[in-house]
């Protein structure tokens, strides 16, 4: 379509068109006093920790954003980082309409909420009232000491950074737009049914007595199976001819590290749901984890002859953040230790495997770090969290059964989450081609996609394409 003299897509005039329904429909919702107005039993130190924590876990993705951003080459920069920090817009719209319906709303068939429970977040506080909700008891979960709305937010920060983390492994070569409606898609068709299989209290997983404190297998095995499945599906990067593939800010790095870090703090303490024990041993483990990692993981470095680096540093760190995420309120600091100890060990051997790096492009190594780690994490939490939920529990299913579970849940969640992912990616590449052409890989993406550039003086010539194009 043609508007004053230049060609816009028509996708970007569906969205425009989506948010302005959306904005028509709220602006009709009925102002109540219920609204607003908490029940007496609701503790304020939970309702202000938890705040904090949705803050802390919102600013993981601008974190994620310099921590991708400082890895690939200078020519794509921007375009890596506003692959992560453009979620918070497109998923926070998504939730607010309909995405926390599918994830919390009432059950159907133990695999999906119903999104008209929670649209445009009625009941829920805000928006067009019915029937207000003010507690997590009116979804079955236990606790009623913070808002349903507040729970909602917090939710909402998870489902924000879940796809951002997908991104490191198509990094350098995926169309804006394309990635744009795979992400939009990604969090309806797979994160929406996997986080209610696993933290809605009639969800299939909770069922079989699988148990993923902060996002083992929602947020990490998820979106490192999903970038898998990218790596595999879009292809090799573009090199060129005498080009090496070095770090574009290493100190962006390590300030996404430093953000993540902090961030974890929320993501992991704030998943108790509570100002409370189980809060402050999550936060313990989480440093204690995050540290372990970083220390483990130059030293397995230093072992191979490699110089103690602030990539390897950053990159322990998060390992370790990762390690401890499925578990980090239910286990003991030793335990902490031997799970962030040896999901390093593991990761950092499949990092420096060549044979990954010769089969796929996974350009920021996402499935050996996230994925592997999430779904390592989450095997561990069936060994180690059994006393947790054992105790005082006539009900609960044998040792056995439970890490059995663990085992049957992730290979389920590996199955689902590969073929809708894949599937995923072809279907959007109908619609909109995800792999940017080779000239505009050569140009890099901040100049292709977005007419920004973050270090101009490094962008490569004509000449370079060229002779490139011949030696290979």
């Amino acid at each position: 379509m043609i508007l004053n003299g230049k060609k816009v897509s028509s996708g970007w005039l569906f969205v425009m068109t989506a948010l302005i329904a959306a904005s028509i429909i709220g602006v009709k919702s009925e102002f109540s006093e219920e609204l607003f107005t908490l029940p007496g039993d609701h503790l304020w130190a939970n309702i202000a920790w938890m705040i904090t924590a949705t803050i802390f876990v919102l600013m993981m993705t601008p974190g994620l954003s310099f921590f991708y951003g400082g890895m690939v080459r200078p020519k794509n920069v921007i375009s890596t980082m506003l692959q992560s920090f453009i979620v918070m817009g497109f998923v926070s719209v998504i939730w607010v309409v309909f995405g926390f319906g599918l994830a919390f709303g009432d059950d159907v068939w133990h695999v999906i909420g119903n999104p008209a429970d929670f649209f445009m977040m009625k009941n829920v506080g805000v928006g067009n009232i019915t029937d207000v909700k003010t507690d997590l008891s009116q979804i079955g979960i236990a606790t009623t000491t913070i808002p349903l709305a507040l729970f909602a937010l917090f939710q909402m920060k998870f489902a924000i950074i879940t796809p951002s983390l997908i991104t490191g492994a198509f990094a350098e070569r995926v169309h804006f737009s394309g990635y744009l409606l795979f992400m939009v898609l990604w969090t309806i068709i797979v994160y929406c049914p996997l986080a209610h299989c696993t933290w809605h209290p009639e969800g299939l997983f909770g069922m079989m007595h699988v148990h993923d404190y902060a996002g083992g297998i929602v947020v990490h095995a998820a979106s490192g199976i999903a970038a898998l499945a990218g790596a595999m599906f879009l292809g090799r990067r573009h090199q060129e001819a005498g080009e090496s593939i070095k770090p574009a800010n290493v100190p962006f790095v390590l300030l996404g590290a430093a953000l993540l870090w902090l961030g974890w703090f929320g993501f992991n303490g704030g998943s108790s749901l509570a100002a409370d024990g189980i809060a402050v041993a999550a936060f313990l483990n989480t440093n204690t984890a995050a540290a372990v990692a970083m220390v483990g993981w130059i030293t397995l470095d230093a072992i191979r002859g490699h110089k103690p680096s602030a990539m390897g540093a950053a990159i322990g760190a998060v390992v370790g953040l990762v390690a401890i995420t499925p578990c980090a309120g239910w286990v003991t600091l030793g335990q902490s230790i031997f799970i962030a100890l040896f999901i390093t060990i593991c990761c950092n051997m499949a990092v420096a495997w060549k044979g990954y790096s010769n089969l796929l492009d996974d350009a920021l190594d996402v499935f050996p770090t996230h994925g592997l780690g999430g779904i390592i994490g989450t095997i561990l939490t069936g060994v180690f969290a059994y006393d947790f939920f054992a105790q005082g529990n006539p009900d609960m299913i044998s040792r056995s059964e439970f890490f059995r579970n663990h085992i049957i849940v992730l290979a389920l969640v590996f199955i689902y989450t590969f073929i809708m992912s894949y599937g995923l990616y072809w279907l959007t590449d109908k619609i909109i081609p995800m792999r940017v052409s080779g000239w505009n890989e050569h140009l890099g993406l901040d100049a292709s996609q977005h007419g920004e550039e973050y270090a101009a003086e490094t962008l490569p010539s004509d000449n370079d394409w060229m002779k490139s194009v011949e030696e290979n």
